[in-house]
């Protein structure tokens, strides 16, 4: 009886209107705005396909160790002194696991693999033994195998070199990301449901507005920071204001209708938790990345507005704002049931233009990137379709 007392405190209590986003949820948040600028400065340093590949696999981890923490808050009550003190542990290892990035294919890739299998191993294991009694503990007993498991191949990873550290790497991800499609299947555990998931909808979707929110700050401090590092040019002025514009676009996309709107559709459908993995948990990674990406090139055309266009620039310049529209694009497909037409449009008006793009100047592709954005922004704020 008194694990079971014990187990209604550390959950949250559900109200009609969703329960908050806690101070100390954003406080834990602040590690992570370290992370997506080392992720950013990380790719714009090692602008190759190995640097662009690795910078994923980083992002992916990232994101999943930052995602499975908010479903752990989704339940359990960070104010409560036990979830606080486990997620400052888990705060902990995220900065090292940050401070690592530059470094993860090289001298330090045993701190990040340790950091990482840290949070993930630790956490699961708290919710695990806090959970015992509940209805949903069988479920993270499960996550806390998958993690045990996959935790030993990272760090296997981290002692390994070369190709074989991004082939573990990309493994021991492969399985991590697989684990909640098939319920995190486990031997003489069975499996999980996502009916079984009970979710805080708004919540959740408070939390991912959030980490855009983040990702967006990094891509306006990056076209900050370059701007006032070099001698003002009109080139110069005019990258800077087509960054700027592109950022206010992709927050008019994300925020204006679609951020509120699914958290109530994903509450009033038959399965929340099933659409709150799938909207949630794996839609908003190439969103994600493909605002980062776009601060790359934020970063590239406002140092070199009338430089010569690369390959790697046309990618991040046209690439960034791609991946981000294919991911709002997928995000909107799953919770309302429809393929937008001007996202769409979108990516084939930025597939045309890197037709061209040999043809331009950074300055050039990065103003037509803003257009592009800012006439789906623009069908957001006349009511189109999302």
């Amino acid at each position: 009886m008194r694990s079971e007392r014990l187990t209604d405190r550390l959950f949250r209590q559900r109200t009609p209107h969703g329960t908050p986003v806690t101070p100390f949820e954003l406080f834990f948040d602040l590690v992570y705005v370290f992370a997506v600028t080392q992720l950013a400065h990380g790719l714009a340093e090692h602008f190759t396909v190995a640097g662009a590949a690795q910078t994923l696999l980083l992002l992916a981890a990232v994101w999943w160790a930052w995602m499975y923490t908010s479903w752990t808050t989704n339940w359990f009550h960070p104010d409560h002194v036990a979830v606080r003190l486990t997620l400052v542990g888990v705060m902990l290892a995220s900065l090292v696991m940050a401070a690592a990035i530059p470094s993860a294919f090289d001298g330090r890739g045993l701190w990040f693999a340790g950091a990482y299998a840290a949070i993930q191993v630790g956490r699961s294991l708290f919710v695990a033994v806090a959970a015992r009694s509940h209805p949903l503990g069988p479920t993270f007993q499960r996550i806390l195998a998958w993690h045990s498991f996959t935790a030993v191949v990272w760090i296997a990873g981290g002692l390994a070199d070369g190709p074989a550290r991004a082939v573990l790497w990309t493994t021991a991800l492969a399985l991590e990301y697989a684990a909640p499609w098939h319920g995190y299947t486990t031997p003489f555990l069975g499996r999980s449901h996502t009916s079984e998931w009970t979710i805080d909808t708004e919540h959740m979707a408070e939390r991912c507005r959030l980490f855009m929110l983040i990702v967006l700050g990094e891509s306006l401090l990056v076209a900050g920071a370059t701007f006032s590092g070099h001698q003002p040019s009109a080139g110069r002025v005019a990258a800077f204001l087509s960054a700027f514009a592109a950022a206010v676009a992709l927050w008019w996309i994300y925020f204006h209708r679609s951020a509120d709107a699914a958290g109530e559709q994903i509450a009033a459908s038959g399965d929340p938790g099933r659409l709150g993995r799938s909207a949630y948990t794996y839609l908003h990674v190439p969103m994600v990345a493909g605002v980062i990406v776009t601060a790359v090139a934020v970063k590239t055309t406002i140092a070199h507005p009338d430089g010569a266009v690369t390959p790697g620039t046309a990618c991040t310049v046209l690439g960034g704002p791609a991946l981000f529209l294919a991911g709002h694009l997928l995000f909107t497909r799953a919770v309302f049931g429809h393929l937008s037409r001007s996202r769409l449009l979108a990516l084939a008006a930025l597939a045309g233009l890197g037709l061209i793009a040999g043809l331009a100047t950074p300055l050039m592709l990065m103003g037509g990137a803003a257009v592009v954005l800012l006439s789906v922004a623009a069908g957001e704020l006349r009511g189109g379709e999302g």
